[in-house]
């Protein structure tokens, strides 16, 4: 059976079959080894070369994951091992504790207290007039006007009752006296000076209710609380213990429904405190400065 010209005769036995023709010579097995030897070797290098090829791929890797974990402003991230700075680059270390200096303290203020709780400090110059300054004090809504003053080292013979005895005993060394007045009712403020914060104490819990002021008439106020019955107050501050004796002018007594009196006595004793306090604070501000 014929599939075209020139094809091949696969008929059995038929004219023009032949068998495959191999040629009459041997096989060199010796080179077809060696070729195949060759080829095995360079399987093997390019193997053992790819795997040198990862290894310094994954440590080139773990080199900059390294920086990128350590590095704290972010700008190294990513960056080959190659470029890294070299040892000798690197700035050395400053986070070392800087000089240290001994702590200082500014010394504590003074204390205005201390200026007017003893006769060896509280030196500043000292009168009625310098206590109770001007001639009209305002107190809230109160304008008391400023009477006559008085001042006299023999304690005892500008009170009454039992304070005489009391500044006596505890060696007062001052009385001062000065009259406000206001609306017919008068107020006697004495302000009796000690050497110590101690005697001042002393003699205001020594005093009791018969131990009062004497009150000071004059300029435009009457005598006042001579016989009548007035109120009274005793208290202490530093080395000052300081009374005062309210009453009506007209001589009336006062009672406890007398509101307006009893208010009169408490400014004044107010504001004698205040001034007392105000002179250990000048004293003291003098002092820091000097």
């Amino acid at each position: 059976m014929s599939f075209g010209q020139g094809g091949p005769q696969w008929g059995p036995g038929g004219s023009g079959s032949q068998p495959p023709q191999w040629g009459n010579q041997t096989p060199d097995w010796a080179a077809l080894a060696e070729a195949s030897e060759s080829r095995n070797r360079r399987r093997r290098w390019l193997m053992v070369g790819g795997g040198a090829l990862a290894t310094v791929a994954i440590g080139a890797a773990v080199a900059v994951a390294v920086v990128s974990a350590d590095g704290n402003d972010g700008q190294v991230v990513n960056q080959p091992a190659s470029d890294l700075p070299a040892t000798s680059d690197i700035p050395p270390d400053t986070t070392s504790p800087g000089p240290s200096f001994a702590e200082t303290s500014a010394p504590p203020p003074l204390d205005p207290k201390d200026f007017i709780s003893s006769a060896k400090k509280d030196t500043a110059p000292l009168s009625p007039d310098i206590l109770f300054p001007g001639s009209r004090l305002t107190m809230g809504e109160s304008r008391y006007e400023k009477g006559k003053t008085a001042s006299t080292k023999d304690c005892a013979s500008a009170v009454q009752g039992t304070l005489g005895t009391v500044l006596t005993k505890n060696d007062c060394t001052r009385l001062m006296r000065v009259t406000y007045s206001l609306n017919g009712v008068a107020v006697t403020v004495g302000v009796a000076l000690f050497d110590t914060e101690a005697q001042a104490a002393k003699a205001k819990n020594d005093a009791d209710t018969k131990s009062v002021v004497q009150s000071l008439s004059g300029d435009r106020v009457p005598a006042f609380c001579r016989a009548a019955v007035c109120r009274s107050t005793t208290n202490s501050y530093g080395r000052y213990a300081y009374f005062t004796v309210a009453g009506f002018t007209n001589g009336k007594d006062v009672t406890q429904k007398d509101t307006k009196v009893f208010s009169t006595g408490d400014d004044l004793a107010e504001f004698t405190f205040r001034q007392i306090r105000r002179r250990g604070e000048a004293q003291a501000s003098a002092a820091a400065n000097e």
